[in-house]
């Protein structure tokens, strides 16, 4: 089988969400399946590291593909070009997008459809693009691997596609997120957080991951409690992240959160590993990594109730409402003084982690590329 993938998130040092699926995925596809070719399609310059196995052809299509009008170019000429040019069998998008162009079978990862439920302050042109081709994609492919029960479901009924076209497979998680040790742990908070216990959030900061109202109920918390507990916050700053700000410059503990900005892999894992907790209120996810590499590294985690975070989560997780940063402020409070609940919350992710591995994700989009090539195309 002639695999085509469109590649553009795996850009070296800037691995995030729908770019670590997949990386994830294809590393293991491309290792299990040496029968197969894989002609890996990138947006721009690649890293060689992207370059999975000898069976691997990466082709460079431009123009880089970052902005709508650059998207429909990119997707609706340069590849369906190339999927034609190199014959093709069979098409996996992994980042929500496809072309419409061509009549390559085609299979869709589908993350989310946060764009039609997270409307605050999303970029018009952004918006008017999802809000146009999303459900044109979801349709016009052959098969499509939600990645989770939650997102199936919101495309079934947001789409009216029938449940049997779409595959639920999930994220999974790097083995580098694992507990530590006890001098590990103080060696990091030593380095980030002059030793004291913190609470750690990691991923995009931009108005739908909710990180202003984190710092919002952390000043709560810190008025109630008094105690030493630092935040700290890594990811980059993405589009509109004013309310970020605003929360941090009218914060009396700006002195206890810490702003890390991207953090590599290896530190990433030592840092999620030593923390007090991980908070991941985001308004939205179609997953929520950062929840199940906290469960790797047996730290509670304090999550939303909505979309799909309370899947993953599970009962290894506290549950709140994000909107409500009394009610977040809470939950800080209760992990903060009770030993008991981290230790329950511990247990209950070494059980629920098991449910997600970047192997059982493989395996679906494989099977899906699978069948989709052996079928009859149908309209």
């Amino acid at each position: 089988m002639k695999i085509a993938v469109n590649t553009r998130f795996l850009i070296k040092g800037k691995i995030e969400g729908m770019g670590l699926f997949t990386q994830e995925v294809l590393k293991r596809m491309v290792a299990q399946h040496p029968e197969d070719e894989f002609l890996f399609f990138f947006d721009r310059q690649y890293d060689p590291s992207f370059v999975f196995g000898k069976n691997v052809t990466p082709v460079v299509l431009c123009p880089p593909a970052r902005h709508p009008f650059l998207f429909i170019w990119w997707f609706e000429w340069s590849v369906s070009r190339a999927l034609k040019k190199y014959r093709a069998d069979v098409f996996l998008s992994p980042d929500n997008f496809l072309s419409l162009n061509t009549a390559t079978k085609t299979v869709l990862v589908t993350h989310d459809l946060a764009y039609l439920h997270v409307t605050e302050r999303q970029p018009f042109l952004q918006k008017k693009y999802y809000e146009i081709f999303s459900p044109r994609f979801n349709k016009r492919a052959e098969h499509i691997v939600a990645v989770s029960q939650y997102t199936k479901m919101d495309i079934v009924q947001q789409y009216g596609i029938p449940p049997q076209k779409i595959s639920v497979a999930c994220n999974g998680c790097d083995e580098t997120f694992r507990p530590i040790g006890e001098q590990e742990q103080a060696n990091v908070r030593r380095q980030h957080s002059n030793g004291q216990n913190y609470f750690f959030y990691v991923g995009a900061i931009h108005p739908r991951k909710n990180v202003h109202r984190l710092i919002e109920a952390f000043g709560i918390f810190k008025t109630a409690t008094q105690s030493s507990v630092k935040l700290l916050i890594a990811g980059r700053f993405a589009w509109q992240a004013g309310a970020v700000k605003s929360a941090f410059d009218h914060s009396e503990f700006q002195q206890d959160i810490h702003f890390l900005g991207y953090v590599s892999d290896e530190d990433l894992a030592g840092l999620m590993a030593s923390a007090l907790a991980c908070i991941y209120i985001s308004q939205f996810e179609g997953f929520g990594i950062p929840i199940l590499q906290a469960m790797n590294c047996e730290v509670p985690v304090i999550t939303s109730n909505v979309s799909s975070m309370p899947e993953v989560a599970g009962a290894a997780g506290l549950i709140v409402d994000p909107y409500q940063v009394e009610e977040i402020a809470g939950a800080m409070q209760q992990i903060w003084q009770d030993s008991h609940l981290r230790h329950k919350l511990i247990a209950a992710g070494r059980q629920q982690r098991n449910l997600f591995t970047w192997q059982k994700a493989a395996d679906v989009v494989y099977t899906a590329l699978d069948q989709v090539n052996h079928a009859d195309r149908t309209v």
